[in-house]
């Protein structure tokens, strides 16, 4: 399962999930030249593909890539655009993600799901802390409203622990996610909530940004309640921060993916 969801591309700089751990890959392995002069849009029977020098983009599975609307395809093209002498796939979170629905989740989006699934069952906005004060009403501020919506949304209540202790949720809830997964089988869209959900950790934030009741902001705000509160504690490593800037970087790639692609 998780090797369906790791980075496909090569060269082996992408194969480690620690962005920051990438990225020092990369300094150490030459990234291609940029070998093409002009990006553009192409017509497909079944959507639109991004052509270099009149030559359909491919996947490191060489499948021609093929999005479904226009404006699918166009942040893509964009992303190729924006490559200056070399092409560097850090750069480029949108491919990557499209690369991966592509040559892995197309092949059994339904595990994908369940792994969505999974994080539901235990999933961050849960899991409450006991205190402070200032930590536990940040957490309500920002969790509340997301699990108002999911039990709105889903028909069923989400059971609530303080600490780490796992706590089972109603099988019943759990079922209406389930459903509502297995409603969403094109790699593309699956694709974008399980970026969502593993960059969150949580299944709900990902799903709450799908149904547009709140932007990918809030929820990689929410998502962080916790080490926001310890930052204003004892301050920010500046690791830890360039790792966070490039997981965005991801997240936002998902949600303006996911934006664009029909319901």
């Amino acid at each position: 399962m998780r090797e369906i969801l790791t980075d496909l591309e090569t060269p082996s700089a992408l194969s480690d999930p620690d962005p920051v751990k990438r990225a020092q890959k990369q300094m150490q392995t030459p990234l291609p030249k940029r070998f093409y002069k002009n990006v553009e849009i192409g017509e497909a029977d079944d959507g639109f593909k991004v052509l270099l020098d009149g030559k359909p983009v491919r996947t490191p599975g060489k499948t021609v890539v093929t999005l479904p609307v226009r404006e699918a395809a166009e942040i893509v093209r964009a992303e190729y655009d924006a490559q200056e002498r070399e092409v560097d796939p850090a750069t480029m979170p949108v491919t990557r993600l499209v690369n991966t629905a592509i040559d892995g989740v197309a092949q059994d989006p339904q595990a994908v799901a369940e792994d969505i699934l999974r994080f539901a069952s235990s999933d961050l906005l849960c899991y409450r802390a006991d205190g402070p004060e200032t930590l536990v009403g940040n957490q309500r501020e920002h969790w509340d409203g997301v699990l108002d919506w999911a039990e709105r949304r889903f028909g069923g209540s989400f059971n609530l622990a303080e600490g780490i202790m796992h706590v089972e949720q109603p099988r019943t809830t759990i079922a209406a996610v389930g459903t509502y997964l297995r409603e969403r089988t094109e790699p593309l869209r699956i694709s974008c909530l399980h970026l969502m959900t593993s960059l969150t950790g949580s299944a709900l934030l990902a799903l709450a940004v799908e149904d547009g009741e709140v932007s990918a902001e809030e929820a990689w705000t929410a998502a962080h309640v916790d080490e926001d509160w310890n930052i204003s504690q004892w301050g920010e490593d500046g690791e830890a921060a360039q790792r966070r800037a490039n997981r965005w970087r991801d997240m936002k790639a998902a949600s303006d993916l996911l934006a664009v692609l029909p319901r």
